[in-house]
């Protein structure tokens, strides 16, 4: 995979049954992928080094991004999904890597801007189910 540039990742939003639409101009963005391991070691561990139970931890996914809004439809997709604190569907494009979707929380939203800036926000979204993978 050759090096691809911050600002082909896009964050896209279900705004109606099997319609997406790209909800922000993100500048940062961060998507992170974890996996809860469970220890399953006991004494009789091979030299008491720790033994990890395969397969049985819980997983999740987080996205941070900060930005500025498309147009005032998508400020009105992100901010309602904040305040209903609904699940809503996202997809996480990254290009030459593969797709990301799944039921998402906004679990954080922030605005801010500069006396002689542009506003910008930040989001914060938690998975909330199955999060699908489909490789480019």
């Amino acid at each position: 995979m050759a090096a691809q540039r911050g600002k082909d990742i896009l964050l896209k939003m279900e705004s109606a049954p099997g319609v997406f639409s790209t909800v922000a101009g993100l500048r940062a963005r961060t998507i992170s992928l974890n996996a809860r391991t469970v220890d399953a070691t006991d004494a009789d561990s091979a030299g008491r080094w720790r033994e990890l139970l395969g397969g049985a931890g819980v997983k999740s996914a987080a996205v941070s991004g900060q930005g500025i809004f498309r147009d005032a439809a998508s400020d009105a997709l992100i901010r309602e999904a904040f305040f209903d604190q609904g699940l809503k569907t996202w997809r996480l494009v990254v290009p030459d890597f593969g797709t990301l979707e799944g039921p998402f929380l906004v679990s954080a939203l922030e605005y801010a801007g500069d006396h002689e800036g542009e506003a910008t926000f930040a989001i914060s979204l938690a998975s909330a189910g199955a999060v699908a993978f489909s490789a480019a």
